[in-house]
This record gives structure tokens, sequence and C-alpha cells, in this order.
């Protein structure tokens, strides 16, 4: 719909290009994000097991960096996603595809939560003593 209405005037093709460019850079960013993150935390974890062998909880810590970057990454996906598909395929179907990666994708934040936190997103905090 939006679609329609921008195309329709004179500016329309030069705003869908940009409303474009600004999802692939959002998209971009997401990927961007994810990787460096993974090599800053596994460089991370390799340079601590090496000066400190002995030290437990490595493991876990690594888990749980790349289990955020990693929701992080999907969360800015997720809002590509809905500005391409608001904005530029308005169809039932695209909405159907965005509707489908947004359930997927909240399932794998939920799938991340569970092995970060060891909850459910919406069960409380666990009180540590």
């Amino acid at each position: 719909m939006l679609h329609n209405i921008i195309a329709s005037s004179g500016a329309g093709d030069a705003i869908l290009i940009w409303i474009e460019y600004a999802a692939l850079t959002i998209e971009v960013l997401a990927v961007a994000i994810i990787v460096v993150s993974i090599l800053v935390s596994t460089i991370r974890y390799l340079f601590q097991a090496a000066l400190h062998p002995g030290v437990k909880g490595r493991y876990q810590r690594l888990k749980i960096s790349l289990g955020r970057t990693l929701l992080l990454g999907l969360e800015i996906l997720v809002a590509a996603d809905i500005v391409r598909t608001v904005a530029l395929e308005a169809t039932l179907q695209s909405v159907l595809v965005l509707g489908l990666l947004v359930l997927i994708r909240t399932f794998l934040s939920w799938a991340l939560v569970v092995e970060i936190e060891g909850r459910w997103p919406w069960q409380p905090e666990r009180k540590v003593e």
C-alpha cells in the first residue's frame, strides 16, 4: 500500500530506492555485528584460555556472549524485514513470509534465552543466593 502511494509521486522512485538501501544497510549492520562479535568473543576466549588455563566458567561466558550477539543480530534482522515488507512489498504473500520469519526468529530467540539464562523468557528470573 505504502509502495503504491510513494510510487505514484514524482519523487517516489527515489524514496523507494532509499528505503531499499535502508533495509539493506540494516541487514548488513546485523551481519557485521554478529561476525565481529563472534570474532571478538572467540579471540578473547582463546587468549584467556592461553593466559589462564585453569579458570572455570570460561566456556559458559563464551556461550553467553555468543548468544547475546545472536539475539541482537536476530532482532536487527527482524527490523530490516519489517522495513522492507511494510514499505516495499506489502502483499499478502510478503506479509505471510514476514510473519513466518518473525515466528522462526522468535523461536530462535527463545531458544537462545533458554541456553543463556536457563529459563523461558516468560519465567521470572532466578534469585542467586
